[in-house]
């Protein structure tokens, strides 16, 4: 009877049913658990003191790990479920996804709900939670994206009878010929996604968004040339704001020499750096800190890395990087092997997401990146967005199943 129902399964239920792949499980709790001893170890001062802004923690040492604990929990139980799911069912969820965040994103702006932090208006509140709805948009981008791009042949399609007679037809044929108008949906998309995040100003989510689509963008094989327009488009933009706006100007200099303005804007990044060169080669031990009493801002949120570097030294940065390098190069090896397009795509958005916010973030602390407001995965304090990023994992391993699945008879 047994053998008898395996044979009767369908070609998706076997597809589903491989097994995941154990050295990207392996990394990802691996990072899950080192990052919870590094946020119990980084705010237990805070929250002892209950010096953290705006969070009353009663002197509960364990108050930040105990939150970050139970979402990690939640999100290792949601990872696990999202890789019994098929994945080309993210294919029809995409639209909803992407759908949903962008009403939550609009939730921000209606006081109920709406709550401000970090300069910018930019979480939401419902019930007990607290979250950052651009967390969600980013997903979603990714897999309307992956969705859309991954029915593109990579052939060019057959050009489309427009009117000659017409401006209009004229202008469209030639536009459909460059391939423009393949992009339009995509950049409507795009465009409505970040103005709602720039009406939040919250930059670093956009920068975030931006480099989502474009990995995947890139991944379907759009031509260079559009990613070269996008770029000069881009660039120009940041040069305007950067050189027409006093605040991020400020930031500039700040960056290139944070001891100019130590009391206020530099403080936080030369803290940072403090905590960095304290660690040495071996670091102070773990649980050792000093900047952790009250020196470092955020030093259980976007500047965790700085107690990493100190407590664990330069070696246990090293090997860190060393993970998530390890992290980042398996899931592209996925994307490699994944059954079909959409799962490549899925798969190197979700990657490149997870790479590009590393480097981000330990560019800030470091000093090579000017701030940016984003946060480390797996270690930044934040429950629902860690949450998320296991989620996310969850849809890497998903896909992974279908790599080592059975063979349809």
């Amino acid at each position: 009877m047994a053998r008898k129902a395996k044979r009767d399964l369908t070609i998706e239920q076997k597809l589903a049913r491989g097994p995941i792949d154990l050295p990207f499980l392996a990394l990802v709790m691996l990072l899950v658990a080192i990052g919870l001893i590094m946020v119990l170890s980084a705010s237990y001062a805070s929250a002892m003191y209950n010096s953290s802004a705006g969070i009353d923690t009663e002197g509960d040492p364990l108050y930040f790990f105990k939150r970050q604990f139970g979402f990690a929990v939640l999100g290792v139980i949601a990872m696990y479920v999202i890789t019994k799911i098929d994945y080309q069912h993210f294919r029809w969820m995409s639209v909803f996804v992407l759908g949903a965040s962008i009403v939550l994103m609009l939730m921000v702006f209606i006081p109920y709900f709406g709550r401000s932090g970090g300069g910018a208006l930019r979480w939401v509140k419902i019930g007990p939670l607290r979250f950052q709805p651009s967390e969600i948009a980013k997903v979603g981008v990714i897999m309307f994206f992956s969705a859309g791009l991954s029915k593109r042949t990579g052939q060019p399609s057959p050009p489309k009878k427009w009117s000659k007679r017409t401006f209009s037809g004229r202008m469209a044929a030639r536009l459909d010929r460059v391939g423009l108008l393949e992009l339009v949906p995509y950049g409507l998309v795009l465009g409505v996604v970040l103005g709602i995040i720039a009406l939040q100003g919250h930059m670093s989510a956009m920068v975030l968004v931006v480099v989502a689509a474009a990995s995947v963008l890139f991944a379907a094989g759009v031509s260079l040339g559009w990613f070269a327009i996008g770029g000069a488009i881009v660039g120009g933009a940041l040069w305007f704001i950067i050189t027409q706006t006093e605040y991020m100007t400020k930031r500039i200099e700040i960056w290139q020499d944070p001891l100019s303005d130590l009391q206020k804007g530099g403080y936080q990044p030369w803290q940072s750096r403090i905590s960095i060169g304290s660690g040495g080669l071996l670091g102070v031990g773990l649980g050792n800190s000093r900047q952790k009493y009250s020196f470092l801002p955020e030093e259980h949120n976007d500047y965790i890395f700085s107690i990493v570097c100190e407590e664990l030294g330069m070696v246990g940065a090293c090997v860190i990087m060393a993970l998530f390098a390890m992290l980042i190069i398996r899931g592209y090896w996925l994307a490699l092997h994944a059954r079909d397009r959409f799962g490549t795509l899925l798969v190197v958005g979700i990657t490149s997401l997870t790479a590009f916010q590393t480097f981000f973030n330990i560019g800030v602390v470091t000093g090579f990146l000017p701030p940016t407001g984003i946060s480390l995965p797996f270690f930044s304090y934040g429950g629902t967005a860690l949450a998320i990023q296991l989620a996310e994992m969850g849809m890497i391993l998903s896909v992974s199943r279908q790599i080592a699945a059975p063979k349809a008879e």
